[in-house]
């Protein structure tokens, strides 16, 4: 029974990765159970630090390819946990930039609960100053993602 939850989880960390360098980001909330969760517990001022349910995730992620094409997944190393469900991912995003054409790469931790109907919780440890400076913005407030 563990190790059907624990390739369940695998498998919708190779999935949620597949999509979004698909650009696919309604195939990326559509992974999520209905009332799953994410968060950023890192967020920028005046962004938001939790999305609750899988409509709040697809309006949240609606825009990202507007300034972010990813390309590749680099760096990434799993850490399985105590729990099946879970687990906790490090990986990098190589892509280009919309606005300048500039080649970025970001680094994330993300610690990824999955149940029967798709993720149920997705922590995002992703750094609101990587994200401006690879965006060429000047102030907090104006990170979105």
């Amino acid at each position: 029974m563990d190790d059907t939850r624990r390739q369940r989880a695998h498998a919708t960390v190779d999935a949620a990765l597949d999509r979004i360098l698909a650009h696919d980001m309604a195939g990326l909330a559509a992974l999520w159970a209905p009332d799953g969760t994410m968060t950023f517990p890192f967020a920028a001022p005046g962004s938001p630090r939790a999305l609750a349910g899988r409509d709040a995730v697809a309006a949240y992620g609606a825009g990202y390819n507007d300034l972010l094409l990813p390309a590749a997944v680099v760096d990434e190393v799993r850490h399985t946990t105590g729990d099946p469900d879970t687990l906790v991912v490090e990986f990098a995003v190589r892509g280009t930039v919309v606005a300048s054409g500039a080649d970025y790469t970001l680094r994330y931790v993300a610690v990824v609960t999955v149940g029967p109907e798709g993720i149920t919780a997705y922590r995002d440890y992703w750094s609101p100053l990587e994200i401006q400076q690879v965006l060429g913005r000047t102030g907090l407030a104006e990170t979105t993602r």
